[in-house]
């Protein structure tokens, strides 16, 4: 029996921690870089603070905790660059995403990814989880815009790439920040809560419909939920 057909006209992907199980290492690595500068944080409040924002917007964060300014190329020259160090191990693919980018591709459907994190970091990612030639020639980031998650900048930008108008997309996350986003910009938000460390509550209290389980999606999809 064939899988149903999304009612959305435009779906549109978060990256870490939607396709790819890229949150723990991230995380626990931001822990300790942040302990090195003097900054102690539990692993629970790093991905509660942090997760689904852009690197420019944690160094304000961080900086104003510190009370001091950081290197103008802290994301870049420390984070970016032992972040994809770590990912060099190689990154699964979330449980049951890959069956779902098959269905769609399968479809006459458009689908993209709209990330804070950047292009090459991606593409390593994805590469490594095998899920990059489903999505390589659609990925957005947040340095293409002005403002990353939660402003809604980025999803307004991938949509008006792709040629769908915002009311007619539907933003797939796991972050606050990408809720706050994907609300933003008129469009309507799942929110996946596989990850037992996901703040569930928060995604639901900022107006996304929660699910716990990839192989929902197309009832989900065809459903408008």
């Amino acid at each position: 029996m064939s899988k149903p057909v999304p009612s959305a006209s435009l779906i549109i992907f978060d990256c870490d921690g939607v396709l790819v199980d890229t949150e723990r290492v991230a995380n626990e690595l931001l822990v300790r870089l942040l302990a090195d500068l003097g900054m102690v944080i539990t692993y629970a409040e790093c991905r509660r603070r942090f997760v689904g924002r852009s690197l420019s917007s944690v160094q304000e964060d961080v900086e104003a905790e510190l009370g001091r300014k950081l290197a103008p190329d802290w994301p870049d020259a420390v984070v970016r660059k032992e972040t994809l160090h770590a990912f060099e191990a190689g990154i699964e693919a979330i449980a049951g995403v890959r069956e779902q980018l098959e269905w769609l591709a399968g479809l006459p459907h458009p689908f993209c990814v709209a990330s804070s994190g950047q292009i090459q970091k991606m593409h390593a990612t994805l590469g490594s989880s095998g899920l990059l030639p489903f999505v390589k020639d659609v990925l957005f980031s947040a340095d293409m815009v002005g403002k990353g998650k939660p402003a809604p900048d980025l999803f307004l930008h991938a949509a008006a790439q792709m040629g769908h108008a915002p009311e007619t997309c539907v933003v797939i996350e796991d972050s606050v920040p990408g809720v706050q986003a994907g609300m933003a910009a008129g469009m309507k938000v799942l929110g996946y809560a596989g990850d037992p460390h996901t703040d569930a509550e928060g995604l639901k209290r900022e107006g996304a419909h929660l699910f716990h389980d990839m192989r929902a999606l197309p009832d989900l999809l065809s459903a408008g939920f």
